[in-house]
């Protein structure tokens, strides 16, 4: 094999290092992208509430403190393990395009898109990704809401309010704020709307230094608060079905798009049943169908062939093992589920774990798909709006393609494994980096029984691809070497910015003890116990 490539930047120093202790309670834990978000989902179980409470609220909240990467303009899915019974329920609020799309809209370019999550071939005017053709009808909403009928034990109106309180004043702008919007800055900028909340006075906003004597800088909703508000109040189905359902499908279609209220309407996640995973003395459950949990399967099936037992330790063996079942997964999922192509931009997704003082999971994985999704802000109702189109195939004739009234084909995996004498619930955001950072997680957990404190701090790869694959520069020379002996390599490491490994979270429950966790190198990214709040 060649010599590996770096993505290693000669400025950053190679002797810095980062840890994240996990969170450890008898109680409750929240985990998610935003210490905010967390806090308020804490702040749910130590009232007493679900776990599913629990993830309503934080889930609200992180869409407002972290609008680039979710909120109710998006889709997701999710687990809900009872600790009772033992029994896992999984609810899909995966995506499906509009019913009056128009497939030779999008006109394919003899360009591939650099800017393009899964390297489609470029669109013209890219109206695949940015823009209202891009938009589908979000989930995300209704599937909070299917959940919480189930569960909830907490007033819906009640966790909403975080989120509430938040578009009011505002979220903070610190320097990762900052930084997301000059991302987007282009793009942002030729929306009305999207300019208007998160460019003010035409840049983004001013991060003040320590000493500054200005307060720091908030990006108030006051649109997106009337309408959390109005789901607050009446539920979830306002979105869907009404005067304000009708004002979202007519900014969409002045902007272009073709979102109708029929779209919306039809709007309703279904519960299927969890596809089972078997590995070692573990069971590992996920959602079926059009998302990560098929390929997951696979990677573990493919894994178990591999070798019949773990190694004592970690060592290069379970790494040519891990990447290669990863491999393995990668052409299955390109062969059968239509997912092929590079991953090259930012993903704009997000993930909440949570366990209660029972026991009781969430795992939820929550989308705008790409960076800020369609980078439009509707003027009525002040939502963020996904770019669901982009997770089909502009090429005619696929098994992926655009199509009116199609299922997409999503990453995420949120995923709960059992066994062992511990339950975990896991997930993260970074569209295919997702996959082989859980497949990793559990894998070590169940090959060298790791709590989360340490496998979280594991250096991994990043298999999002048949290849190359990506080594983080942490692993033992011994390990790296014999990747690359293999495979075709880049050196990278888990940094703030550009993020080459998936930003993971988890809970675990062992012995009536929670833990939680996830990535140490994410700022904002906190596992917050109920009796931290």
């Amino acid at each position: 094999m060649p010599k590996p490539t770096s993505a290693l930047s000669p400025n950053i120093s190679r002797k810095r290092t980062v840890r994240k202790p996990s969170a450890r309670s008898r109680g409750g834990i929240v985990v998610t992208q935003n210490r905010i978000a967390s806090e308020a989902g804490a702040r749910v179980l130590k009232a007493g509430g679900h776990a599913v409470d629990a993830a309503v609220a934080a889930s609200f909240a992180v869409g407002v403190a972290e609008p680039w990467m979710s909120g109710i303009g998006g889709v997701g899915a999710m687990l809900v393990y009872e600790a009772k019974t033992g029994k896992i329920r999984a609810f899909d609020g995966g995506g499906r395009s509009p019913r009056a799309l128009k497939p030779s809209d999008y006109e394919l370019t003899d360009q591939a898109d650099a800017g393009n999550l899964f390297g489609w071939p470029m669109v013209k005017g890219n109206i695949n990704t940015v823009g209202a053709k891009a938009v589908i009808a979000p989930t995300q909403p209704a599937l909070l809401a299917l959940a919480h009928k189930h569960y909830g034990t907490k007033r819906w109106r009640d966790l909403i309010k975080p989120a509430i309180a938040l578009a009011e004043e505002g979220q903070p702008v610190d320097w990762h704020t900052a930084l997301n919007i000059t991302a987007a800055m282009k793009d942002l900028q030729k929306d009305p709307g999207a300019r208007a909340v998160f460019l003010p006075n035409g840049f983004p906003p001013y991060v003040p230094a320590a000493m500054d004597p200005r307060p720091m800088a908030r990006l108030p909703r006051p649109e997106l608060a009337r309408t959390l508000k109005a789901i607050a109040e009446d539920g979830a189905g306002v979105l869907y079905k009404g005067a304000l359902a009708r004002a979202i499908a007519e900014d969409v279609q002045a902007l272009g798009g073709y979102l109708t209220e029929e779209d919306l309407a039809a709007v309703a996640p279904p519960e299927r049943e969890p596809l089972t995973i078997s590995y070692l003395d573990r069971t590992i459950h996920v959602l079926p169908e059009l998302n990560g949990g098929p390929t997951l399967a696979v990677a573990f099936r493919d894994l178990v062939k591999r070798r019949k037992k773990p190694e004592a330790k970690p060592n290069e063996k379970t790494f040519l093992a891990y990447a290669a079942a990863m491999q393995a997964a990668w052409k299955h999922r390109f062969k059968y589920m239509g997912d092929a192509g590079e991953k090259t931009a930012p993903t704009s997704t997000t993930h909440i774990s949570v366990v209660d003082r029972e026991g009781n999971m969430v795992t939820l994985t929550q989308t705008l798909l790409t960076l800020f999704g369609a980078r439009i802000v509707l003027p009525k109702s002040g939502i963020l709006m996904n770019n669901g189109i982009n997770w089909f195939d502009p090429t005619p004739g696929g098994p992926n393609s655009i199509a009116p009234d199609a299922r997409a084909l999503a990453n995420y995996v949120p995923a709960v494994m059992t066994g062992g004498g511990a339950t975990i619930g896991i997930g993260g955001c970074g569209g295919r980096r997702i996959l082989p950072a859980v497949f990793q997680l559990l894998a070590m957990s169940a090959d060298f029984g790791f709590d989360l404190d340490e496998a979280f701090h594991q250096p991994r790869l990043d298999i999002s691809n048949v290849s190359p694959i990506i080594i983080d520069r942490r692993l033992p020379q011994k390990v790296i070497d014999a990747l690359t002996a293999e495979h075709k390599a880049v050196i990278g490491e888990p940094i703030e910015y550009p993020s080459n490994f998936t930003i993971a979270g988890a809970v675990r429950r062992e012995r009536g003890r929670n833990e939680g966790a996830t990535e140490p190198h994410h700022p904002w990214s906190e596992a917050v116990a109920e009796d931290e709040v």
